[in-house]
């Protein structure tokens, strides 16, 4: 072997222990650059922080961009915890839809409290119906997406039912008579249906931009919210029928 031979090998060999260095370095860095990623939570606030994470998720990225690794790396938590916890996508959507309807239930029913007049009280409910959801379209959305969710699982079950028995409470307060969640009159489904038929309609319409046709036709300053009292108020037609 020549001198010029010897002088490479050595200095190829004196290099070789200085990437493995560097390689070690960096495997290290990385694992503890993860492990600072994942955030540590006790068992019960991780399915907490889990739902929140969703609701984030599906609010900033849509119900397309919603999926279990998703809400993993919004939580900073590793990617089997939102399946440890709820099972499939269909679980956590089934649970995040529960956490809205509660959200929904709770907010109806604080502006029905603080309503003064029976007018008031009335409009009340629709009014915060509406209110809900364009401040959460995203959760508005995926509670009543029916065909996505596991209404088998007792949380979205129980909560729904709470919507369903709120709004039945407020037909009958304006009927002035008590309606059983179970056995309803034609005249009470009808009830029912209407008043839910008109607030959901005139929300999916707003939240879709359909009704910016009809606001800018409206006296100036004319708000959806005013749109949405006159349509509760004002009678159907302009004279009885028939007249």
């Amino acid at each position: 072997m020549t001198k010029t031979d010897t002088k490479s090998e050595t200095a190829r060999s004196s290099r070789a222990p200085r990437r493995t260095t560097s390689t070690a370095a960096s495997r290290t860095s990385r694992r503890t650059a993860s492990a600072k990623a994942e955030t540590p939570y006790h068992h019960g606030a991780l399915r907490d922080a889990l739902l929140q994470a969703a609701e984030r998720v599906l609010e900033r990225d849509g119900l397309a961009g919603l999926t279990l690794r998703a809400v993993a790396r919004e939580a900073g938590v590793s990617h089997a915890a939102p399946t440890h916890h709820f099972g499939d996508l269909t679980g956590l959507l089934s649970e995040l839809a529960a956490v809205g309807f509660r959200q929904f239930n709770a907010a109806m029913a604080s502006s029905s409290d603080a309503a003064g007049t029976p007018l008031e009280r009335a409009l009340a409910r629709p009014k915060a119906y509406v209110a809900y959801a364009q401040a959460h379209p995203g959760m508005y959305g995926i509670m009543f997406r029916t065909e996505r969710l596991d209404y088998s699982r007792p949380s979205l079950h129980e909560a729904a039912e709470a919507s369903f028995a709120g709004l039945a409470n407020a037909i009958g307060a304006m009927r002035q008579e008590q309606i059983s969640e179970d056995a309803l009159t034609l005249n009470q489904g009808a009830a029912i249906a209407r008043a839910w038929s008109m607030v959901h309609g005139f929300t999916t319409l707003l939240l879709d931009g359909r009704l910016k046709d009809i606001l800018e036709r409206l006296p100036e300053g004319t708000t959806a919210e005013r749109l949405l009292e006159a349509m509760l108020t004002a009678p159907i037609a302009a004279k009885p029928l028939g007249s």
